[in-house]
């Protein structure tokens, strides 16, 4: 706690050395951000960074609806084998590179070919990109892809100076540059990432706002103590247990929103050594270890009825979920069988999670929920960015891990269960189902689509590499002289006409 309120010191500090009419809007994230460029980068909090630091191809609204952003406007040809895109003039990087078609290429090449990058598998239907104008790109692809354009409403999207990225290679995110409505200052690992007004932002009468801090406080209680005590002007995902207490003070507003994306255990199936166990080589013993979990009570006891339970990664509200698996309910029995199946009495697990309060109370609840089915669980706390890491590299058994979502179902689950998926950190291959949705991906046509994802649905919930938890609702809380902020579906924030009143 005291480390926090010495960054507070610190910033109090720097605000009364700041011009008097300068607006800076400090934000409590929940982790730290990993690196900052958009092709390595795999954390929700990094995309909060971003959403100040780099504009994207394409953007979404309130009813997640993909609107243009640096891209003005977008068509498929007929066979569905190219998308062709027309660019917003007049708009620069932080560094002064114009941004072009040439730019954009050279993004999009960069995400394709870089060793590091998270994206290839995003991008995995392009064959080539090619400047067909001097604001226009063409993409050729190798099949139709209807996830293509919501792909480019995130990282694969997000546009970032083709001579910082040459100059800077894999250690962009040391110093990246974008072209959004503000530049990069500075960062200081697990403390504060600073950026800073853009001048030259393309709209950037729509920001009001001078210096943004974001700093990584996981921590709830404290996370929420500072921004009573003036400390910060926004938090986002405030406990749930919270809830009551924000709405009824008269200093904060809340806003809330119901997520795109799934709470999850990712299990080891084959990444290294900590795969060779029962739990990574016998799907009964995945599957008795889910069937231990009463969902439902995890919504209720840890997020106080504002979750939503759930088997999937789509919600049982979404028109993709298959509605013949429906959220299971708790069966000690049936897992204690299938146990017995698999000439197992009872066994160690270790889970890592991330070290704020209300995922280590959910696991808490897990870990009791399955004692009695015969797991005798381990907890290994750890922060946000050192879990994905320990995830890469194979240094897990289990991991308990967000995924914020997409708009297309695609971005819930191919980069995560296929072969070659580019965050597939459980090493899951099953030739069936990279077929179903790869298939699924080339489809225009909703009913393909969903039965595509039905039946790999079937096959994905017998063999477990991810157990799904249910779905949040990201909730954020606000000095009441923050106006202007909306909450939208993928729980990013945008300052755009956000305002602070004196």
């Amino acid at each position: 706690m005291t480390r926090f309120l010495l960054t507070a010191t610190a910033l109090s500090a720097l605000l009364t050395a700041m011009p008097a009419a300068a607006q800076e809007m400090r934000i409590g994230l929940q982790d730290d951000a990993d690196i900052l460029d958009p092709d390595q980068s795999r954390t929700f909090v990094g995309r909060i960074v971003y959403a100040g630091l780099c504009d994207k191809l394409v953007d979404l609204d309130g009813e997640a609806n993909i609107i243009p952003m640096l891209a003005t406007d977008w068509a498929y040809s007929d066979d569905g084998l190219e998308l062709v895109m027309n660019l917003r003039d007049g708009v620069v990087f932080h560094d002064g590179t114009a941004f072009d078609a040439e730019a954009v290429v050279a993004n999009i090449t960069r995400s394709m070919t870089l060793e590091e990058s998270r994206r290839k598998s995003e991008l995995s239907s392009v064959a080539s990109i090619a400047a067909t104008g001097p604001m226009q790109v063409t993409f050729t692809l190798t099949a139709p892809d209807a996830s293509l354009v919501a792909q480019l409403s995130d990282r694969a999207g997000m546009m970032i100076s083709p001579t910082a990225a040459e100059e800077a290679g894999a250690d962009f995110g040391q110093n990246p540059v974008c072209s959004g409505p503000f530049r990069f200052v500075e960062r200081i690992q697990q403390d504060r990432i600073v950026l800073e007004k853009f001048e030259d932002y393309y709209d950037a009468d729509r920001i009001n706002i001078d210096r943004v801090t974001y700093l990584p406080i996981p921590d709830t209680t404290v996370r929420l103590a500072n921004l009573r005590s003036g400390e910060l002007d926004m938090i986002e995902r405030l406990a749930a247990p919270d809830v009551a207490s924000v709405s009824q003070d008269s200093g904060l507003t809340m806003q809330e929103t119901v997520g795109l994306g799934y709470m999850a255990i990712y299990l080891n199936i084959g990444n290294g050594e900590r795969s060779e166990t029962p739990m990574g080589q016998d799907p009964r013993v995945r599957q008795a270890f889910s069937m231990a979990i009463d969902r439902d009570a995890l919504n209720q006891v840890v997020f106080e009825g504002t979750a939503v339970a759930g088997n999937q990664p789509f919600p049982p509200t979404s028109p993709w979920f298959n509605t013949d698996l429906p959220v299971p309910a708790r069966d000690v029995e049936g897992a204690r069988a299938l146990l017995a199946e698999a000439g197992i009495d009872r066994m160690p697990v270790e889970i890592q999670h991330a070290n704020n309060p209300v995922v280590t109370q959910m696991m808490q609840v897990v870990q009791a929920m399955v004692a009695e089915a015969g797991f005798d669980v381990t907890l290994r706390a750890t922060e946000f960015a050192t879990l994905l890491s320990e995830q890469t590299a194979g240094n897990f058994q289990l991991s308990r891990s967000d995924w914020s979502g997409r708009p297309d179902p695609d971005g819930n689950l191919h980069q995560f269960v296929t072969c070659e998926g580019g965050i597939n950190d459980p090493r899951y291959c099953n030739p069936e189902v990279d077929r179903l949705l790869n298939e699924a991906r080339a489809s225009t046509d909703t009913e393909v689509r969903k039965a595509a994802y039905d039946a790999a649905g079937v096959i994905l919930n017998q063999d477990l590499p991810v157990i799904y938890l249910g779905h949040q609702t990201y909730i954020f809380a606000l000095d009441d002289s923050v106006q202007g902020f909306q909450a939208l579906p993928d729980g990013m924030i945008r300052l755009q006409d956000v305002t602070i009143a004196e």
